[in-house]
């Protein structure tokens, strides 16, 4: 069929006509997508699309072809496809925010238990910052801090960990630290 045909018979709604476009230009219009980081699915939808907007246009009698049928549906498909690649840009700045988000509440948290923490004094400060912070044993601790063995450096580190605890209780609420 000419495209001169192929037009007449969709603006008279024949849909054989536009069965005859799919078939003939699948494989040609979805490749615009799946060369652009698109997937099988995502092309076929496009493809839909961009067929139903010239049947659209068709019947409406406000299509005028200036190209060849190919050219123009081409040209619907490369649309669609930038405002769907545009959309998931957005999206995707949408879920770094978030997680830039989550990531300046983890920092808080933090700074609210080092401020704790500075509160506590010397020995406890160090004895905390050293296990949960440096990640050091309790042999390493009780090395560094000169204690008589690593039961003192537990025992010290637990009675630390319930001043920080209680400091924490008494100045902050819970829903500064839970989501």
């Amino acid at each position: 069929m000419k495209d001169h045909e192929i037009l007449e018979r969709v603006s008279r709604g024949d849909e054989a006509a536009l069965d005859y476009l799919y078939k003939k230009y699948y494989k040609m219009m979805t490749r615009i997508v799946l060369n652009n980081s698109g997937t099988e699915d995502e092309a076929k939808d496009v493809f839909q699309d961009a067929l139903l907007v010239f049947w659209q246009k068709a019947i409406s009698g406000n299509l005028v072809l200036t190209s060849k049928i190919s050219t123009f549906i081409y040209s619907i498909c490369l649309n669609l496809w930038r405002k769907e690649l545009d959309r998931k840009s957005r999206h995707s700045g949408e879920m770094i925010e978030e997680a830039t988000y989550q990531d300046i509440e983890r920092q808080e948290k933090i700074k609210i238990v080092n401020d704790c923490i500075n509160q506590l004094g010397d020995a406890c400060r160090k004895i905390l910052t050293y296990h949960y912070f440096d990640g050091l044993s309790m042999q390493d601790i009780a090395e560094k801090l000169n204690f008589a063995n690593t039961d003192t450096a537990k025992t010290k580190k637990y009675k630390c960990k319930k001043k920080l605890d209680l400091m924490i209780k008494r100045n902050y609420t819970s829903s500064d630290f839970l989501d």
